[in-house]
């Protein structure tokens, strides 16, 4: 099994930041492209960033020059850098990463995960 584990929500003041992380574990051969996602109450989930395994990134326009995607290969790890945090930014945030996973024996195959979910809430 994997498990995506977040971390690093919370409540802060328009303006001030916060860092989210998220680790995958598990039986993991390789993880491709690393994203979080955001959705607020009754919305669709959307894209806030996405960063490829090359480290290749790319961001939502309401977040573009705020947020900054990064991973650490070595530790299976995405990040996301918040900074100037505003009170629309607050709703459940989600780690999403591509993973290859079985063995030679049982196949292997590319699976989309999730994460549990981290809330952060802005005040103003």
């Amino acid at each position: 099994q994997v498990q995506l584990v977040e971390s690093g929500g919370g409540l802060v003041q328009a303006g001030g930041s916060l860092r989210l992380s998220c680790a995958a574990s598990g039986n993991i051969l390789r993880i491709n492209a690393m994203a979080w996602y955001r959705q607020a109450p009754g919305k669709q989930r959307e894209l806030v960033a996405r960063i490829s395994s090359a480290g290749i990134t790319n961001y939502a326009d309401s977040v573009k020059g705020r947020f900054t995607i990064s991973r650490d290969n070595a530790k299976n790890t995405v990040y996301l850098q918040m900074n100037s945090l505003k009170p629309e930014d607050t709703v459940l945030y989600y780690c999403n990463a591509e993973i290859l996973t079985g063995t030679l024996r049982t196949g292997v195959q590319w699976n989309d995960y999730w994460g549990q979910g981290t809330q952060v809430t802005v005040s103003s």
